[in-house]
């Protein structure tokens, strides 16, 4: 069982400058994400991904609509006003993940002691999975290289 501190999370991707804020965002099943627009135009947030259907209708600042993720799968959002405006929201069955930061870096914290299957994913890029086993002390470094050709025979 999570802590109820993993549980129900409440997030939030901004939408400014006609863009979303992050254009990636993993969490957990069960998260609840919220969509502030903090733009002075409507923005019309959608998606009709398997995981996550919905439609937030048009809506400027004053509003900040919330929808919960309650299935596991890749959603891609939209704007249905703004046809550049993407986004996507990975729902994934555990808390054990982490996005990169901009040097490509990454910390997955509180990970239990085991074996496992760590899977790097880019939206654009084959995935990597290495299996990995993590001590009762200490920390686990690890690398990966995506691209082309990486995970490909040609």
């Amino acid at each position: 069982v999570l802590p109820e501190s993993q549980r129900n999370q409440i997030v939030k991707t901004t939408q400014r400058d006609a863009n979303f804020e992050p254009h990636v965002l993993p969490v957990m099943v069960g998260t609840t994400v919220r969509w502030p627009n903090e733009d002075d135009i409507y923005h019309n947030v959608f998606s009709t991904s398997d995981a996550k259907e919905f439609d937030l209708g048009y809506y400027k600042k004053e509003n900040t609509p919330e929808v919960r993720f309650d299935r596991v799968g890749r959603v891609d959002v939209h704007c249905a006003i703004h046809t550049k405006m993407h986004c996507i929201v990975l729902v994934l069955p555990n808390p054990f993940f982490a996005a990169a930061d901009a040097q490509g870096r990454f910390v997955i914290k509180n990970v239990p002691a085991g074996t496992y299957k760590l899977r790097a994913w880019h939206e654009r890029l084959p995935g990597q999975t290495k299996e990995i086993v993590v001590p009762a002390v200490g920390e686990v470094r690890i690398d990966f290289a995506l691209g082309v050709g990486q995970n490909t025979k040609l």
